[in-house]
């Protein structure tokens, strides 16, 4: 006693008591019963966060305390704001796989979602537990959240839009929503199944979802399909690195995957050949690439097995009746279920007692390669003599018997209706507005069979643009032509017959009461009726229209630097459309008036020879015969007979 004495005063033996005291102190704020925090949020009512013990029965942390996770928390009340719980503390592997969502990188992008998005913050079940978010049969809802917000989707860039919808509606997703974890939810194709959190873009070479990997990702449930598809010529073009090549999505789809018994379905019998075969082996270019045949869809279309299958018949032979689904060989292939070895047992499985002989004759594709012998070559023969000449002798018939109704016109007493140069500006104004709606038009429908029999060839395009150029230079200086015609006699009678007047409306009321069978009484129509003062006004309107806007078009470069490219835009539009209501009024309202008007059939002759008969004339223009109009008209030589 007498040592601690000599070694120790009062004040460290009261230092020593109070360390004594502190200790389990100390211990309390390095480890904070769950207790403590459930006196502040356990019913708060929502502030501070509302956080339960229950909350984490059941869940895979339901033995870790809240510090566990909730680090950093040295004393209470501990700070309004904590630092995000670090996952990666416990689930290393994980956070080293979870380096990409999508095009979204980890940590830099703004919108890659975080691991309580997926899995939920304090309730996380295990991925087995039906009430999971993660569980196959909730990941469309979950991955939905985001996947499902059309905003969020345009912030991003996403242009798939509605995937999870489209998905709920195919096969794999109802059958996940009917319990059963036996058919693919979105982490099935989009995640590796060795590393369940890198989703990678489709861009990505190491994606499941990239073009070269779909095969193996599908093949992760249908294995068998995979290798007889990579058997396939389709695989083996693909693994040479060829993406003209289909693969699964495809001809099944991507996300809205029916079932092939379904008539929806892409690859059901009754759309296979048209909805999936088609858009490859109809195309000019693959076609040209492979040196494949042209024809040979359209003519399994109109074959006896096609014309079945439009009829509803499922159990007629289709595209992968004999070609096969998945292992789709070459005919050269002897393995090939098409190569003339090989016929015998493809078709004799429809068509009992089949022989090698029969086999061999048979014509699927007759379309795509004319049959060359036989009954059915002669009749097709006959058959198209017998189109040729039949309809060719009605043709002939018909232009006959047209052409003479024309003579008995001309034969008629005729009266004069346009002077010669009347006569020639109408012929230059026909002919350039015909060849500036096949110019104009083949510009934009360059892939119509029409266009590219005309402008088709090696340099059409260059030809086409400088014959519409010199047809609107020609129809320009008709205008000009026709602008001068109005400072001679005639041309100032022409502008004041021409004027729209009240008249023309009580003449348009009159025509629809004569039309409605309202009156037997039929408007008297002077020199020019109500619907040839519209025709020509709206002709002067278009022109105008047509003139600026094409000029505008042709100096683009010099308008967009004076008005915008919006306004240029503006040009564009109104110059197509108003061709289209030039080409269509011309076609339906002035060829009824000239030529399918019975009063007029077989024609209007005055476009021709700037004569009409006269009783037509007396016809359609009755009160023309008025003494006023008639000593008017006579000062230009009209109406004189001849």
């Amino acid at each position: 006693m007498r040592y601690l004495q000599r070694h120790f005063s009062s004040g460290h033996l009261l230092l020593g008591l109070l360390l004594v005291l502190l200790i389990p102190g100390l211990a309390l704020a390095a480890e904070i019963p769950d207790q403590m925090c459930a006196e502040c949020h356990q019913d708060t009512g929502g502030e501070p966060a509302e956080v339960s013990a229950m909350d984490l029965v059941g869940s895979v942390h339901e033995d870790l305390g809240c510090t566990d996770c909730h680090t950093g928390i040295s004393e209470l009340p501990h700070e309004a704001e904590l630092a995000k719980p670090d996952c990666g503390a416990c689930h290393e592997d994980m956070t080293a796989d979870y380096v990409q969502h999508g095009r979204g990188i980890v940590g830099v992008s703004e919108f890659v979602p975080e691991c309580t998005d997926c899995h939920g913050s304090h309730q996380i079940l295990a991925a087995a537990d039906a009430r999971s978010m993660v569980n196959p049969a909730n990941l469309p809802q979950t991955c939905g959240t985001c996947h499902e917000n059309q905003e969020f989707l345009k912030q991003v860039d996403i242009r798939f839009k509605h995937p999870v919808e489209v998905y709920r509606n195919g096969v794999h997703g109802k059958t996940v929503a009917g319990g059963q974890n036996v058919a693919a939810s979105c982490t099935d194709c989009h995640t590796d199944t060795g590393s369940p959190h890198s989703i990678l873009p489709p861009g990505h070479i190491e994606s499941t979802i990239n073009f070269f990997n779909i095969a193996k990702t599908c093949g992760k449930c249908h294995g068998t399909i995979e290798k007889e598809y990579e058997e396939g010529i389709h695989g083996e073009l693909v693994a040479r690195g060829d993406v003209s090549a289909p693969t699964c999505v495809h001809c099944h789809g991507e996300h809205g995957i029916l079932e092939t018994n379904d008539p929806r379905s892409p690859v059901s019998s009754f759309r296979v050949a048209e909805a999936t075969c088609t858009p490859c082996h109809d195309s000019a270019n693959l076609n040209e690439r492979y040196d494949v045949p042209t024809g040979q869809i359209q003519s399994y279309v109109d074959s006896y097995h096609g014309l079945k299958s439009r009829a509803g018949d499922d159990t007629v032979a289709n595209c992968a009746s004999c070609h096969g689904a998945h292992l789709i060989l070459a005919s050269t292939n002897p393995k090939s279920s098409v190569a003339p070895g090989n016929l015998v047992n493809t078709c004799g499985s429809c068509h009992t007692g089949m022989s090698a002989e029969k086999a061999s004759q048979i014509q699927i594709h007759a379309l795509g390669e004319p049959v060359k012998s036989g009954w059915a070559y002669w009749i097709t023969i006959a058959y198209k003599l017998l189109i040729f000449m039949v309809i060719g002798g009605m043709a002939a018939y018909c232009l006959m018997d047209w052409l003479r109704q024309v003579r008995n016109v001309l034969r008629k007493q005729q009266v004069r209706r346009m002077e010669s140069d009347e006569v020639l500006q109408h012929a230059l104004l026909a002919i350039t507005f015909t060849v500036l709606v096949l110019t104009g038009f083949s510009l934009r429908f360059y892939d119509a069979w029409w266009s590219k029999l005309i402008f088709g060839h090696e340099g059409g395009a260059a030809t086409r643009g400088l014959i519409h150029r010199g047809a609107a230079i020609l129809m320009i200086i008709g205008s000009l032509w026709h602008l001068g015609y109005f400072l001679t006699v005639k041309g100032r009678i022409f502008l004041a017959d021409i004027a729209p007047n009240i008249n023309d409306a009580y003449q348009l009321w009159g025509m629809f009461m004569y039309n409605l069978g309202r009156t037997d009484k039929h408007p008297q129509m002077r020199r020019f009726s109500f619907y040839e003062k519209a025709e020509y006004w709206a002709l002067i309107w278009g022109t105008i229209v047509m003139v600026l806007t094409g000029l505008g078009m042709w100096f683009q470069n010099s308008l967009v630097s004076m008005i915008g490219k919006e306004w240029f835009e503006v040009f564009r539009v109104v110059h197509y459309y108003e061709a289209w209501l030039a080409f269509l009024a011309i076609l339906v309202w002035h060829m009824y008036g000239v030529i399918f008007n019975p009063h007029v059939y077989p024609m209007n002759p005055s476009w021709l020879t700037g004569k009409m008969p006269k009783e037509m004339f007396e016809t359609e223009h009755p009160a023309a015969q008025s003494p006023g109009n008639v000593h008017k008209q006579k000062r230009l030589g009209r109406e004189r007979d001849v």
